[in-house]
């Protein structure tokens, strides 16, 4: 990341409450082939979240602590703020001196840009303009969040404005907080009810209209330059699994999540290159 940062700009998009097994699945079977063509491999790879819930997960994130290979580390980190003694800050991490990840980008000359989806992002009590208060410029409308049968759509537009907004020698940390796997989502489900509610299979329905339309953010994302994009899950969520429903709680499906990293070639990269 010490090559990409002040090269590159950046895209994180937490597709949240995502559960690994339904990201893998959906990979597998084609049903996601927009997402699909950019992981690496074609494949989700597996990863600990570090929080059940979305406050904690992105407080964690935004400190530069993404979710965790799941397998036995130490795990050389991406970002990490400078600190005595830490055992993942190798080489190649992004080091920055300031609280967050999101400042240290604007030190190092980004503008920082939250689109937001789930309450946490909603500013409209003082909980929720705490995240969204790290960028230097925030959205969010009723039309992003977890009741919107559009929600993505409305997201992708507002990025959309954002991108072609921002002076062209100007570098762009993105983020995007997906709001549409989050219950409720069984209106993404043809022939689902309220009165039915959520399932696994409305969930996998959710990521199927995110898939549609994600062309469109990665688009926006690199039509001034290359980008450096992060897709992940922020935590899973339970459909009675084990007599569980929802996150905030210590199951597998909740703290297992999908993660991918891959570049998007910009608007000077080969034609077979985009």
């Amino acid at each position: 990341m010490r090559s990409v940062v002040g090269a590159d700009d950046l895209l994180l998009v937490t597709l949240d409450t995502l559960r690994f097994d339904v990201a893998e699945e959906l990979a597998a079977a084609g049903r996601i082939p927009n997402l699909a063509r950019h992981l690496p491999g074609g494949r989700w790879e597996r990863r600990h979240a570090p929080g059940s819930f979305t406050w904690a997960s992105h407080q964690a994130i935004f400190a530069g602590f993404l979710p965790t290979p799941a397998a036995p580390g130490p795990h050389p980190r991406l970002f990490a703020a400078r600190f005595a003694g830490s055992e993942t800050t190798a080489d190649g991490t992004f080091v920055y001196d300031t609280p967050d990840l999101v400042s240290g980008l604007a030190g190092a000359g980004y503008r920082t840009v939250c689109i937001g989806g789930v309450g946490f992002f909603n500013r409209q009590g003082p909980l929720g303009t705490v995240l969204p208060g790290m960028f230097q410029e925030s959205h969010w409308e009723p039309e992003f969040g977890v009741a919107s049968p559009t929600s993505f759509e409305a997201q992708v537009a507002r990025a959309e404005e954002v991108v072609a907004a921002l002076p062209a020698d100007r570098r762009l940390f993105l983020f995007v907080n997906v709001s549409a796997l989050h219950q409720p989502n069984w209106f993404h489900l043809p022939g689902a009810t309220r009165e039915a509610g959520d399932s696994r299979e409305t969930h996998a329905a959710a990521l199927e209209y995110v898939d549609r339309h994600i062309g469109r953010l990665f688009a926006a994302a690199a039509r001034r330059r290359r980008c450096f994009a992060i897709v992940c899950s922020d935590h899973g969520t339970a459909y009675g699994d084990d007599g569980y429903t929802g996150h905030r709680l210590g199951h597998e499906v909740v703290w297992t999540v999908p993660y991918a990293q891959f570049l998007l070639p910009g608007p000077d990269a080969p034609e077979g290159a985009r």
